[in-house]
């Protein structure tokens, strides 16, 4: 899935400072620590540590996160009709319903965010997926499993330059093909897992333990509306899509404004009782080093890593024409 701020690229960056930061800092070995991922996005930084930590303690605000941390972090065990469940939906009858009515070209506001097939097999598999959850032919495991499956692979046919803040004008290549729902595997293990649908400076105040991972969003680009088709998908509510674009409501973030972000930050990190924290935020941030800097010393002792890495692009038409950025990950020792 492309994703903005997405860490997979990152990986191995993140994954040996946090571990070289735990070793020269005496730390109890990584399985007996707790690990909270409090941005948690498409949880790409807590599947790293899966089966490596005691517990993981993973969030988002945004639904279609949970659902996906419900699936890759909350799942551990085999579903045996995984495979059996999956040819059903893809074997069902394409239906017009809430996606073809509002997002696609022959429906209602002839948004073109999918293809008309794609949309209405979208529909049918997402009314089949709770239907089986109402009926209990499904488990929660095994609902979580499905509904992110079906996020990924609607992702994969989205006529949008990556995000859902509009759509394109004629059907693209990718956006042609007839869906196919492919399953997200997980990997099994025995780690514990707790998933959030909370604020994040809400949650903080709620738990405790030991590596604290922050990924907020670095920017004024919001979540909620780059991504609200995925919320909808997930949520499958019922709502008055607003304009061109068919938006929903969603709550805006003082970590994407100017004004208000270092706040956030200063409040969260006083509020958060872990002994390691660690923030990945580049240099095209709302916030500059320095007042990073300034935050995290008056809690402790810091340092800072970087690495300079490709920059996503949503299009080829942003007034920032950067091929590369600067991922910082600061770290702080309370």
């Amino acid at each position: 899935m492309n994703y903005i701020g997405s860490k997979f690229t990152l990986s191995s960056f993140l994954e040996e400072n946090i571990k070289q930061t735990l070793k020269e800092n005496n730390s109890k070995p990584l399985n007996e620590n707790i690990f909270c991922d409090l941005f948690t996005g498409t949880a790409a930084v807590s599947k790293i540590f899966k089966n490596q930590v005691n517990k993981i303690i993973a969030n988002d605000k945004e639904y279609y996160s949970f659902v996906i941390a419900k699936n890759y972090i909350g799942n551990n065990k085999i579903l045996k009709r995984k495979n059996q469940l999956i040819d059903l939906l893809n074997n069902i009858k394409p239906v017009k319903s809430k996606i073809f009515i509002n997002y696609a070209p022959s429906g209602e506001n002839e948004r073109q965010y999918f293809s008309d097939y794609n949309a209405m097999k979208i529909d049918a598999i997402r009314l089949k997926i709770e239907e089986w959850k109402n009926n209990q032919f499904i488990n929660d495991n095994e609902y979580f499993f499905l509904l992110a499956s079906l996020l990924e692979s609607a992702d994969k046919v989205a006529n949008t330059a990556s995000v859902y803040g509009a759509y394109l004008k004629h059907i693209k290549k990718s956006a042609q093909k007839e869906i196919i729902l492919k399953p997200a595997e997980f990997d099994c293990g025995n780690t514990k897992s707790v998933i959030f649908n909370e604020d994040a400076n809400n949650l903080i105040t709620k738990i405790k333990g030991d590596i604290l991972y922050l990924d907020p969003p670095y920017n004024s680009r919001e979540y909620g509306a780059n991504y609200h088709l995925l919320n909808t998908i997930a949520l499958y509510d019922d709502f008055i899509p607003k304009g061109k674009t068919g938006l929903r409501e969603y709550d805006k973030s003082n970590w994407c404004k100017k004004d208000k972000v270092y706040k956030e930050l200063e409040t969260l990190i006083k509020n958060a009782d872990f002994k390691f924290i660690f923030l990945s935020y580049n240099d095209e941030g709302l916030l500059s080093l320095k007042q990073i800097k300034e935050i995290f010393e008056s809690q402790g002792k810091y340092s800072l890593k970087n690495k300079i890495y490709k920059r996503f692009k949503a299009d080829n038409n942003r007034f920032n024409k950067k091929d590369e950025t600067t991922e910082y990950l600061h770290i702080l020792i309370k």
